[in-house]
């Protein structure tokens, strides 16, 4: 896979070592040339180029028509809004993720600004804090398609109507699924047939118009 990365900050840079040691193909455009310079002599097996990423022209040159997906991952909301949007709509990129600096930004990140996938670093610290101590809670992990999918997690109460319940036998509406179940630190592949537990903890993708349904199911109420 060709990921290009909009931002040669310590995110991008972060973002670019690990896709490149999984094997994926990477390109970041940084428009700080002497960042540049000393992120080619760190990182060999990425290809560095100094380019304003926010000029459909430098991003031609680069070659973002090639790429299969491209991260919008510096840190200006603005900036990145303006990346998503050229690449979705100037050179057709089949996906598009968004880094949101600031939380207050985050309804800006949809499909309009050609943004797939969203990723608030302060809304993600602040859910993984309130996954870490809450019981009987849904919990929003991560957002999808400007907000009309999420990622949730639920860790079943005692007193949850899906604790002793299979899966297959919760009603999950259609638009929802639950992807994951961790269970005494262990990971369990949810099937129909896996019964629920007290203080599982319940992973789920759900579309907005459903979620509530699945609050219902899992916490009662």
């Amino acid at each position: 896979m060709k990921v290009a990365i909009a931002g040669g900050g310590s995110v991008g840079t972060a973002i670019a070592r690990d896709l490149t040691t999984n094997g994926h193909e990477v390109l970041v455009l940084e428009q700080d040339s002497e960042l540049v310079e000393r992120r080619r002599a760190e990182y060999e097996g990425v290809t560095w180029v100094t380019a304003d990423a926010c000029e459909v022209s430098s991003l031609d040159a680069a070659g973002l028509a090639t790429v299969d997906v491209v991260v919008a991952a510096t840190g200006d909301d603005e900036d990145n809004l303006v990346v998503s949007l050229l690449a979705k709509q100037e050179f057709a990129v089949p996906r598009v993720v968004a880094r949101v600096n600031t939380s207050k930004n985050q309804w800006l990140f949809n499909e309009s600004w050609g943004v797939d996938v969203s990723v608030s670093t302060p809304s993600l610290l602040t859910a993984l804090v309130e996954e870490a101590v809450s019981v009987g809670s849904l919990v929003r992990l991560l957002q999808f398609q400007g907000g009309s999918a999420n990622l949730v997690e639920v860790t079943l109460a005692d007193d949850s109507p899906a604790a002793g319940v299979a899966i297959a036998d919760l009603g999950i509406p259609r638009d929802a699924t639950i992807v994951a179940v961790v269970r005494d630190d262990r990971l369990v592949v949810p099937r129909g047939d896996t019964v629920l537990q007290a203080g599982d903890e319940v992973l789920a993708l759900v579309t907005a118009d459903v979620e509530g349904e699945v609050h219902a199911l899992l916490i009662g109420g």
